[in-house]
Formats: structure tokens, sequence, C-alpha cells
């Protein structure tokens, strides 16, 4: 007894279901639950699809025109959709989708960090080479010590000075730079060099300069020393009690503030000069001095540093003698400023680290004295020999007992000039 329905029995199915049929007709196909996924492929040759991460194309939907069976509202079971376990929404490695375009490189993030990481590289190496040169600078005078000062004006002053100072020179250098073996330092050279809103002035003070050393506290001793009206030459102040005696007597003797001193040996100017890479001049006339060592034709060429020193110290192959000296001192010190400050140097740190440490070793500056204030000095006189200043020598009345008598009169229109930073209108020999 079969208890299966009757529509159930394998006798029962008709001509569609059973085990063969006599029809000429042959069975239906089985409707099965398929989900149309966009147009189908047609047949032909093609490219196969590839195994992993790329779409699968799409197989001819089976329906039995029914709808909710593949038909436009057909159910979607999530079937046939080309996903590959693992690779979400069938992408390939990476997140990329397979055979197609690469996603474009976000250049403006990329920008963005180059520019960070630029300016960061920068700023790092700018502080490090500013603690880098602060170190290297040698604070040793102390104004401090100076007594009696006039009042600070208008501007900034600067007192440089050229030192003979032997110190740390073997003797082939002293041979080479024909310095000699004298013991100690004397001042070789001195200026004045103004900065401020009317631009710069240079002014040289010739070492034969007749003045007065004033009452002053000894720089080691600490003991106050009265003045008594001695005359002397201006070079004596210093081989007397060093930078601060000078200081004093250029200031006593002026009533000019100085601000900043800054002093420089033999050795250290022709370093410089040489980690400059030369400095060209112009030659007024043919030199060859024996003391000096100077032995130069007239014209343009590059001086070394042993000839630019030789040069800057010549004196008796000159007619002019001192006030001529002082003249070629300072026309090659501007060159040298206007060398050292071009972009050729700046911006290249195989000649801007060497001659920063060139000079830095060598300069000698007071305990005030900041980077700043030297790069503004280098600034002024490249702007002096740019033609922006004014170059002179401290004017020249006469000569008193073989030294150079100033004209007071000249000097004190010159101090007020300065003081109240306004052109200078003051000439000098």
């Amino acid at each position: 007894m079969n208890d299966w329905p009757e529509g159930w029995s394998g006798d029962n199915r008709g001509d569609r279901y059973g085990r063969g049929s006599a029809s000429a007709r042959p069975e239906s196909a089985r409707v099965m639950r398929q989900v149309r996924r966009g147009q189908a492929v047609p047949p032909g040759p093609g490219p196969s699809a590839p195994p992993y991460g790329g779409r699968v194309p799409q197989q001819p939907s089976y329906t039995d025109g029914h709808e909710g069976y593949g038909g436009q509202d057909g159910y979607d079971s999530g079937y046939n959709t080309g996903q590959v376990y693992g690779t979400p929404g069938g992408r390939g490695p990476g997140g990329a989708a397979a055979g197609g375009p690469r996603p474009a490189p976000n250049w403006r993030r990329r920008i963005k960090w180059t520019a960070i990481t630029v300016v960061t590289v920068l700023v790092v190496t700018f502080v490090g080479t500013y603690f880098w040169a602060d170190s290297k600078l040698n604070r040793e005078v102390d104004l401090s010590k100076v007594i009696e000062r006039p009042e600070a004006g208008e501007g900034t002053n600067y007192l440089i000075v050229g030192s003979d100072s032997r110190e740390g020179m073997t003797d082939e250098q002293k041979k080479d730079l024909h310095t000699g073996s004298a013991e100690g330092k004397r001042t070789d050279s001195m200026m004045i060099l103004h900065t401020g809103d009317n631009g710069s002035t240079l002014i040289s003070l010739p070492r034969d300069s007749n003045v007065e050393i004033p009452s002053f506290v000894g720089s080691e001793s600490g003991k106050k020393y009265p003045g008594t009206g001695r005359q002397v030459k201006l070079n004596a102040a210093y081989a007397e009690d060093g930078p601060e005696l000078l200081v004093r007597t250029v200031e006593y003797n002026t009533g000019l503030r100085i601000d900043h001193y800054v002093e420089i040996g033999f050795a250290g100017f022709a370093n410089i000069v040489d980690a400059v890479g030369g400095v060209e001049m112009d030659i007024p006339q043919d030199i060859k001095d024996t003391k000096s060592g100077a032995d130069l034709k007239k014209g343009k060429q590059t001086l070394n540093g042993q000839e630019a020193l030789a040069f800057v110290r010549t004196r008796y192959a000159l007619a002019g003698s001192d006030l001529d000296r002082t003249k070629n001192q300072q026309k090659f010190l501007s060159a040298l400023a206007s060398q050292v400050a071009t972009p050729s140097t700046v911006l290249n740190p195989f000649k801007l680290y060497p001659t920063m440490g060139a000079g830095l070793d060598s300069l000698i500056v007071d305990k005030d004295m900041g980077l700043f204030d030297l790069a503004d000095m280098f600034w002024a006189m490249k702007g002096v020999s740019g033609g922006d200043g004014t170059s002179m020598n401290m004017p020249v009345s006469g000569s008193v007992g073989g030294n150079l008598q100033w004209d007071k009169a000249k000097v004190k229109t010159l101090v007020e000039q300065l003081k109240n930073d306004e052109k200078v209108t003051v000439s000098g020999d």
C-alpha cells in the first residue's frame, strides 16, 4: 500500500517525469533559481576571465518566464556576483580592481609632505649652523670696563681693528707672510664703521694719529689710572693696555660711542681670503715692498691670502704713506665683504662653512657681539663698496711731532652727523 499522495506516485507523474519517456518531445528542463546579473555574455572566442580578483563572466539566466525567478523583479540571492572570497568587491591585491587603472596619486598630499620635509631640514640646518657659529666667536673684549663713556647716538658704531698678532703662527707662516717675529701685538689698522638709515660710513683712523691718553681702568689689574695729558700715537693705546684702552681713547678723542669691537690678526686675515677663493682688486699702481712682501702689478687681479695681506700692509711703497695705505685697506675690506656676501659663497656650503670657520676662529669681538651684529657689519661694508655709503679718512689738519693732527672742527661736525644718523657731508684726505 502506498502512503504517498497520488500525485507523487511514480506511476502518476505523467509524461513529464518518470523513468524515461516515450514521447518525442524531450522533458522540460527543471526550473532552477538563477539571478539575471546584467546582460548575458554571448558565446564566442575571447579572453578567459582571470581566476582570481576579476569579474566572472555572467552566465545565461535560466528562467521559466515567471516573475520572481530571474525577471526584472527577480530574487537576488547574492550568487553570481563575481566575488572571490578574501578579495571584497572583486578587487585584487592591494584593493585595486584587477585589470583596471591604478588610482591617481594624491599630488596635493605629496606636495604638502615634501614642503614640510624641506622646511624642517632647512630649519634644523639653520639652527644647527647658528649655534655652531655662535660657539666659535671669541668674545674676549669687555666694554663694561671702559669708563666715562659718551652717550649713545642713532645707528651702530663698530671699531674694526687689524692687529699684527702672530699668535699661533709657525715660523714657516711668518716667513711666507713676511710678518716678522715681534712679540706681543699692535694695531696695524683701525676703522670706525657706522651703520644707519642714511647709508654706511667707513672712517679710517691712521695709526700715526696724535691723540691723548685719558684716565682708564686697567683691563687686567682693575686699577684706575688718572689722565696726565700724554700725547701719543693712536696705536700706542692698544699696545699699552689692549682693546679696552683703545676703545676708551677713541671715544675720548672723538666723543663717539663705540657699540661693538672686532679684531682680526695677520693669519686670520689671510685664511679668510683663501677660504673665499681670493678677492679681485684693481691695484692702482705697481707695488714692490720688501717689508710687507708685496710684489704686485697695476691692474685688476685676484689676490690670495698672502698677496692680500702684503697689499693692505704696504706703506713705504706708497707716496702718501699711511693715508694712502688706509685707503687701500678700506677698498680691500669692502671688496672682501662683497665677495663673502655673494650668492656663490652664501649658497655654497663648500665655500660658506670654510669661510665662516676661518673667519670666526680668527675674530676677537666684544662680549655683547652676536652673529646678527657681525652680519650687519659685513652687509654695511658691502654697501660701502657698492656705492651706497661713504669711505674716508679721519679729517687731518697737519702734523705734530711727526704724528698726524686731526682737524678738530671737522671731526666735531662728523661726529655730530654720525650721532644723529645724518648724511655725512664732511670729507677727509
